[in-house]
């Protein structure tokens, strides 16, 4: 952790701004230009109002703030801003590739699972990465020798880690870090400090008992938070919500419309994933403040038909990747109707998203690009997978996505095999 996060990127930084042990790399084309950098910096502050709290803390401006950094914010920086802020801000592009395989191999030394041929590529891809390190940065000159410290050499020897002891996150000390630090504030007495951490994590459990009461639960996946009103909605958005009940009954919307016009609806304005997952905000319910971040974009899975343009096919169907604004959270309450096939009263709990147009996508560091919304989609709930981070790039957006691969559905089509 500390190896790379306190060490490495620090050094590297240094040699891109010119500051690395008075080694006086000017003229060296891998050097930033101080313009450059402030822009880099100003660039990673701004970005923190669009990126929620449970990703890291507010991070700081790089340029001029970059002592109040910790291994935490300087991990998220390098895997996710960096690759943003980054591009095209070299005189040469060989080094922000560099940099970007350095990205990636850490990545890959974070994944939840670690298979012996994964083994094999960050061992082979370390290699290749502090060959090249030298050959840029230390140039085969013995005045450089400072660049290379002992820490260049030690990433030769994770992958040696990872086969013995397993994955690097078995090892991390992070999450034993968060923990103390939030102890840190609830010790109130120097000679009774045990007392008083006891006191904070018996108040904190009743808190959380306390939450629960205020959760609205009916789906196993998510519970729904405050705030919760009834309303009517309009009929542009009311007509999405026929369609999206008509698809999940397989009946005319004729039939949806007559149940759900004479049902008054719920909306909330949170909704939490359980079992370790985000929370995740609805556009306009919850009012920002000064120093709020924002949580309102989500990514979703959906069912598409292939050969939707073709009306006389048989639908086919595959899971896609979507991003978007969470707009709404309805709870629909349908009584029984003969109609929908309902013997007792059930209930929906639906999402409405404006999409996200995404324009490309960096597939290796999993960053997608847009600059504008699209329609809206009405969709189940179980359908949004995890929040979503942005960081202003251009005059668009590059979405991060954290989430990694435990966070994505997986759909297993019906093989039409019934006995």
């Amino acid at each position: 952790m500390h190896l790379i996060f306190e060490n490495l990127v620090p050094n590297l930084i240094q040699l891109w701004t010119n500051d690395f042990k008075d080694l006086g790399t000017a003229d060296n084309p891998f050097v930033i230009r101080p313009t450059i950098w402030g822009a880099v910096g100003a660039a990673t502050a701004s970005s923190s109002p669009t990126i929620p709290y449970s990703f890291c803390s507010r991070l700081q401006n790089v340029a001029t703030d970059k002592s109040q950094c910790t291994a935490d914010a300087w991990s998220f920086w390098l895997q996710y801003i960096t690759p943003v802020v980054l591009k095209n801000r070299f005189i040469e592009e060989k080094y922000y590739r560099h940099f970007v395989d350095l990205v990636k191999l850490i990545r890959t030394c974070l994944q939840f699972k670690m298979p012996k041929d994964g083994i094999k590529i960050v061992q082979q891809g370390f290699i290749c990465w502090v060959k090249k390190y030298e050959q840029f940065y230390y140039q085969h000159d013995p005045t450089r020798i400072a660049t290379c410290p002992i820490m260049i050499h030690a990433l030769l020897h994770i992958a040696d880690s990872i086969k013995a002891t397993g994955p690097v996150w078995t090892s991390w000390a992070f999450p034993m870090e968060h923990f103390c630090g939030s102890l840190q504030p609830a010790i109130k007495s120097q000679c009774h400090p045990y007392t008083s951490i006891s006191k904070h994590v018996t108040d904190k459990a009743h808190l959380t008992q306390a939450d629960i009461s205020l959760c609205y639960t009916i789906d196993p996946t998510c519970v729904l938070l405050p705030p919760q009103a009834t309303t009517s909605p309009k009929p542009s958005l009311l007509k999405k919500v026929i369609a999206a009940l008509v698809t999940r009954y397989d009946t005319p919307a004729a039939n949806v419309h007559h149940v759900c016009s004479a049902q008054s609806v719920q909306t909330w304005g949170k909704v939490h994933r359980l079992d370790g997952g985000d929370t995740m905000h609805v556009a306009g319910v919850i009012k920002p403040a000064q120093d709020s971040h924002d949580a309102t974009y989500v990514r979703y899975e959906s069912l598409v038909d292939k050969y939707a343009c073709q009306k006389r096919r048989q639908p086919e169907y595959e899971m896609k990747t979507f991003y978007g604004q969470l707009q709404h959270l309805f709870v629909i309450s349908l009584p029984p109707d003969t109609n929908l096939n309902l013997t007792e009263p059930t209930v929906h709990i639906l999402a409405s998203i404006k999409t996200c147009k995404i324009e490309r996508t960096n597939v290796d560091l999993n960053i997608h690009y847009y600059s504008k919304l699209g329609g809206l989609d009405v969709l189940d709930i179980t359908c949004i997978q995890c929040v979503m981070g942005r960081i202003p790039c251009n005059n668009g957006w590059a979405i991060i996505d954290r989430s990694g691969d435990l966070a994505h559905a997986f759909y297993v089509p019906e093989t039409g095999n019934e006995e």
